[in-house]
């Protein structure tokens, strides 16, 4: 309770300093949702002489795509640039004022920073699975939709929990400015081509040590069926395992934080 009282004051005080400047405000949902549309036309252009990828069509792409989008619009939205200053914060020697307030320091930097700006993007992403769904063919049954839903949620965690895990990285180094780019551009690959479609060496390194080929894959085998009880634990188990490296990571950069001006 004393959590969401804070989540609550945050969201209200986030609000109020975007309405200040009015334009600050509305215009990320112009500039997102421009994006996303670029987005759309790029993948169209990719996959329009390409009828399948693995076992997936061009509907099951389509679903891929809006998955992947709307995991990325939750995260544009809720917390990714409240993690994202959290290497400033150490740098800087800010992360001292966090560790004053009577509240998670990791709680309050998760969620001050949030940007209504990228709320249409998750009614776009809804519409480009919808279409996705549609396109395919796919025959949704309850089981399937709650199978859907429960690894989309886990996946968003994950999402989560490889942002804070690469940028408390910062505790340790003088520089995580790789570990971004090693982030960028496994996002940016496996935003463009599902799981399925590695084998070998790249399913380790993208299913297990970088997890981001599982992300969109997985919700979207729930909702095709195609989920086996294996990989369904797969899933799981990489979710718990990162779970409880972020949080040591974090709690053990927390207590060997020097503040920059001691």
């Amino acid at each position: 309770m004393k959590n969401f009282r804070v989540f609550k004051a945050l969201l209200k005080i986030r609000f109020q300093n975007l309405m200040m400047f009015r334009l600050g405000f509305w215009g990320p949902f112009f500039v997102d949702g421009s994006l996303f549309l670029i987005q759309l036309v790029i993948f169209d252009a990719i996959y329009a002489n390409v009828e399948r990828i693995g076992s997936w069509g061009r509907g099951e792409m389509i679903l891929y795509i809006g998955t992947f989008s709307l995991i990325n619009a939750v995260n544009m939205a809720v917390y990714f640039f409240g993690v994202n200053g959290i290497v400033g914060k150490i740098k800087s020697g800010a992360m001292d004022l966090y560790l004053t307030k009577p509240v998670s320091p990791l709680f309050r930097l998760t969620f001050e920073c949030m940007n209504p700006g990228s709320l249409p993007l998750l009614l776009l992403s809804g519409v480009i699975i919808g279409y996705g769904v549609r396109t395919a063919g796919i025959r949704l049954t309850w089981g399937r939709v709650l199978v859907y839903l429960f690894f989309l949620a886990l996946m968003i965690l994950l999402y989560y929990e490889m942002e804070v895990l690469i940028r408390s990285v910062a505790f340790y180094l003088v520089s995580n400015a790789r570990m971004e780019q090693l982030e960028e551009m496994g996002l940016e690959l496996c935003m463009n081509l599902p799981g399925i479609a590695f084998y070998g060496v790249y399913k380790v390194i993208f299913y297990g040590i970088l997890p981001y080929g599982i992300m969109a894959t997985l919700p979207v085998q729930g909702l095709l069926g195609e989920m086996s009880p294996g990989l369904a634990l797969h899933g799981v188990g990489v979710v718990c395992v990162f779970s409880a490296i972020t949080a040591f990571v974090w709690r053990n950069g927390m207590r060997h934080y020097n503040s920059a001006s001691s």
